[in-house]
C-alpha cells in the first residue's frame, strides 16, 4: 500500500493497524480465490508475489533501528517473511498447498483483530470487525502498489 493510501486512510479515523488488517485481508482474498480458482501459471505468480512483497515490506518495517515492536516480535516477522518466501516457490512449483500461505496470513489477522477491539475497548467505541471483514477482496491488480511499511507496531 503506498504512504498516500496510508494517509487517506488515517484522514477518514483508519487506524494504521487497521490498514494493516484490509491489507492482509484483501492479500490474502487473492490468496483464497486462487486456491478456489485453481490459479496457475503467471496469474498465481501474480498473486504469491503480491503476498510475498507485503510480507517482505513487513520484514523490512521490522528491522529497521525505529520499529516499536519487541525484538522477538520482530524477529518473528522477520522468520515468517523467510518463509513466505520460500514456501511460494514451492507453491509455484506444485511441491507445496497455498493453504500454509493463507493460515498465516489469518493468524497475523486475528492478532490485528484483536489489537483494533482492544483498541475500541479502551477507547469506549464498542468492539468490531475491521473494514473490510470477512468480505471477498479484489483481485491484486486492484489495489494502487506496495505496502509501504512503516506502521507494523503493536
Amino acid at each position: 500500500m503506498s504512504l498516500n493510501a496510508y494517509a487517506k486512510a488515517q484522514l477518514h479515523g483508519e487506524s494504521p493497524t487497521e490498514t494493516e488488517y484490509r491489507l492482509f485481508a484483501r492479500v490474502t482474498g487473492a490468496l483464497k480465490d486462487a486456491r478456489d480458482q485453481e490459479i496457475s501459471g503467471p496469474a498465481l505468480m501474480k498473486t504469491l508475489d503480491w503476498n510475498r512483497r507485503m510480507w517482505s515490506a513487513l520484514a523490512m518495517d521490522c528491522a529497521s533501528d525505529g520499529n516499536g515492536l519487541p525484538n522477538e516480535t520482530r524477529a518473528g516477522v522477520i522468520s515468517l517473511s523467510i518463509f513466505v518466501r520460500k514456501h511460494s516457490r514451492k507453491v509455484f512449483r506444485g511441491e507445496a498447498s497455498i493453504d500454509d500461505l493463507i493460515e498465516v496470513n489469518r493468524r497475523v489477522m486475528a492478532g490485528l483483530e484483536a489489537q483494533i477491539n482492544r483498541k475500541k475497548s479502551q477507547a469506549g467505541a464498542p468492539a468490531a470487525a475491521p473494514a473490510g471483514a470477512g468480505q471477498t477482496p479484489p483481485r491484486p491488480g486492484g489495489y494502487g502498489g506496495g505496502y509501504g511499511g512503516g506502521s507494523f507496531q503493536a
